[in-house]
């Protein structure tokens, strides 16, 4: 059915702001819609999966008072990116703008509300990022991820429909869980911006375990380039299997088969070891913007789903006692991941779309 729209996203550069653009996208090209997508040199890396044309890169910057001459800097760069996204927006007409955050969206959301046009915000994660907080008052729609959402103006119009999976992910979702017997599939995956301490430190943690559980471990780990032969090494030095590579583009199916997940506390991450109802170690980005990854984390934590580990607490020693006490507990596994199933939000991106629809008619 072509419902005739006309949408322009907007979004950051990182993974965890294109994702949900993508799956906003995907489900909306399925019902006819025009797409259009903006974002900067980093995001066009992620583009490529994206459903839309054009892409348009834009001018933008992060601001730092901190730093003043970055700052004027990134103030010209964002100045001239709105005006590209008032330019883009007089010739493409779109019928509503969605900002994923990031500085990237700046200027579409600039422009649109400087337009008139409708507007909606999405917020991956548990904290109001710094561009969605400047714009949250005016949207039609602030859409949170989570439950709980800090740093939101009460002026703003908050729902929380969770954070939209993409097709592939959404896809591979288990029907159960079904805890180890023999063999423990434990997925560890870095995120974007932190896998270095994980990669150096779950191979000797892993290496301090019982022989008993070592031999039963198949390590399937996001490790960065510097670290991976490292990894591989001390994995083959404590007789345990493992694949290390810096990018799987199959993640979902390491997901769907994991046991037991090490990662950081992302949006992304959080939200899809909820959908697919996996028991969880969660180590927060320290420098994330906020503490933000902390109060993700924390919406698996407090129903049972998951442990956090501070990253000033991870150590090896640390990491292998909660391996060893978990992974030999197959009835906090299952109660684990039942909880984690119970907050996971399949409908994420068909409720967006709607959400969307309505906002345009």
């Amino acid at each position: 059915m072509n419902m005739g729209g006309k949408i322009l996203l907007a979004a950051g550069g990182t993974g965890g702001h294109m994702f949900p653009a993508q799956a906003l996208a995907e489900s909306l090209k399925a019902l006819g819609w025009d797409i259009a997508l903006m974002t900067d040199a980093r995001g066009l890396k992620h583009s490529r999966r994206i459903p839309a044309d054009p892409i348009v890169e834009v001018q933008a910057a992060s601001i730092s008072p901190r730093k003043p001459i970055q700052a004027i800097k990134g103030a010209l760069k964002l100045a001239k990116g709105v005006s590209q996204a008032k330019q883009f927006i007089r010739d493409w007409k779109p019928d509503i703008v969605v900002g994923f955050g990031g500085y990237p969206a700046f200027p579409a959301m600039r422009a649109a509300q400087s337009a008139g046009l409708p507007t909606i915000l999405h917020e991956q994660n548990a904290v109001l990022g710094r561009v969605n907080r400047v714009f949250a008052a005016k949207a039609n729609h602030v859409v949170s991820g989570f439950e709980i959402l800090k740093k939101v103006s009460a002026d703003a119009n908050v729902t929380c429909l969770g954070n939209p999976m993409r097709a592939q992910i959404s896809a591979a979702v288990p029907t159960s869980y079904d805890p180890p017997e023999n063999e423990i599939n434990l997925l560890i995956v870095g995120g974007s911006l932190g896998a270095r301490i994980l990669s150096e430190t779950l191979p000797k943690a892993i290496a301090l375990l019982s022989p008993n559980l070592r031999s039963r471990l198949n390590v399937v780990q996001q490790t960065t380039e510097s670290a991976q032969s490292t990894a591989r090494q001390a994995y083959n030095d404590a007789g345990v299997s493992a694949l290390c590579e810096t990018f799987f583009s199959d993640i979902e199916i390491h997901l769907a088969k994991a046991h037991y997940i090490v990662a950081r506390a992302g949006a992304s991450s959080v939200s899809e070891i909820a959908l697919m109802g996996k028991p969880s170690l969660l180590i927060p980005l320290a420098i994330a913007m906020d503490d933000h990854q902390t109060i993700n984390a924390q919406s698996l934590e407090r129903h049972g789903a998951a442990d956090i580990l501070p990253e000033s607490e991870f150590t090896p020693e640390s990491v292998a006692n909660i391996l060893e006490d978990r992974l030999n507990d197959s009835s906090w596994l299952s109660s684990a991941a039942t909880a984690a199933r119970s907050l996971g939000r399949p409908n994420a991106a068909h409720d967006l779309t709607q959400l969307v629809i309505c906002t345009t008619t």
